[in-house]
Parts: structure tokens; sequence; C-alpha cells
């Protein structure tokens, strides 16, 4: 029984874990995406999203990229299948789909994400790329 029990608290603590992390953005690893994605870069910034074929949150993720590059001029979307391209997921790490990186008008990744990101999250993190000179935190209206 406390064998039981042990596995049971053990399974949802990792589970919240998971949870609490999908969709969050980070800093990327990989900070220059010189490759070929086989489709041109957007002017200002590209999200670039890894699917495969069986993955529900994909479909989800795939419109709330392609509203967001709907939305912001020179913003590119481009979704890769991580299936068929097995050099571009050992290259950025992709250990999940879907798998989000943003990249800034010189192919360099500034951002990444794995799991379904909201879309406001998404927008503030394309705001990096695309601003790259702007400081994003928030002060206080005294300047502290």
């Amino acid at each position: 029984m406390v064998l039981l029990g042990v596995t049971l608290v053990a399974g949802t603590l990792l589970g919240l874990v998971l949870r609490r992390r999908d969709g969050r953005w980070r800093a990327a690893r990989t900070k220059e995406a010189r490759v070929d994605f086989g489709e041109p870069l957007g002017e200002r910034a590209t999200l670039v999203q890894f699917s495969t074929a069986f993955c529900a949150p994909c479909r989800a993720t795939r419109r709330v990229l392609g509203e967001v590059a709907g939305m912001v001029p020179g913003v590119r979307h481009i979704e890769i299948d991580a299936e068929s391209r097995l050099d571009l997921v050992r290259t950025f790490d992709v250990l999940r789909t879907p798998t989000t990186l943003i990249l800034d008008s010189s192919g360099n990744i500034v951002k990444k994400a794995s799991g379904l990101p909201r879309k406001a999250d998404v927008i503030a993190a394309l705001g990096v790329a695309v601003l790259p000179n702007v400081d994003t935190t928030s002060q206080h209206p005294d300047g502290k």
C-alpha cells in the first residue's frame, strides 16, 4: 500500500511540473538558425513550429501561430514535419511536439517553447525578436 501511495504522489507531482512548463517560453541554447527550413524566413521574424501527424496540440498551435503571423506585418509561420526532418529535430534539440522557435530577422533563435503556447505569450515573446533594442522590463513610474 505504501509503495502504491508513493508512486501515486510521485506521478502527480511529475504531472504538475510538466503541466506548469507546457507552453512556457525560454531562451534557446542554439543561437543561430543558419539552416534551410525549406521556406523563406519572415522579414521581421519567423515562427517555426515542429509538428507530427498525430499530435492534437499541434493543430491548435498551428492556429495560434497562424493568427499571430497574420496580425504582425513581416512575421511568417513555418511548420516543419518533425518525422521527415530529423536533422532539424537533432539540431534544435526538439524532444516533443509541438515545439516552437522564434527567429529574428537575421535567423537567430531568440525564444523556444514546447507544448501549446497561449496567444498572448507568443505575442510577448515575438516582441523580443521584432523589437530587440527595446527594454521590455516594466519599471515603476518613479524610475525605481
